[in-house]
């Protein structure tokens, strides 16, 4: 079954949410490993919208190390800036967050 896309209003709503956040995973000089994508799936099962922290100087690098985690974990960016990206992912059983 295919993910109905996120509207502005909602990736607005997310963002405002996310604002507060801290990072609840990092990526570091290993990259993306098992144990970073389980921990992503744990925290994004449990909180819906996370932010992820990379550190990755080159640009390029670490866009790719978010856009594979997003997609290996089905998670949609919501924003990236700087190091740091906010993640969402409906919870399909319990939802925690209201669109």
């Amino acid at each position: 079954m295919k993910k109905k896309p996120l509207s502005n209003k909602q990736k607005k709503r997310l963002k405002g949410l996310g604002h507060a956040l801290r990072p609840v995973v990092m990526i570091a000089d290993q990259g993306l490993k098992e144990t970073v994508i389980g921990a992503t799936e744990e925290a994004l099962d449990t909180h819906e919208l996370i932010k992820v922290k990379v550190r990755a100087d080159d640009r390029e690098a670490r866009d790719e190390l978010l856009h594979a985690l997003c997609e290996q974990t089905g998670a949609d960016m919501i924003s990236q800036i700087g190091f740091t990206a906010l993640l969402f992912r409906r919870n399909t059983k319990k939802p925690v967050i209201e669109l």
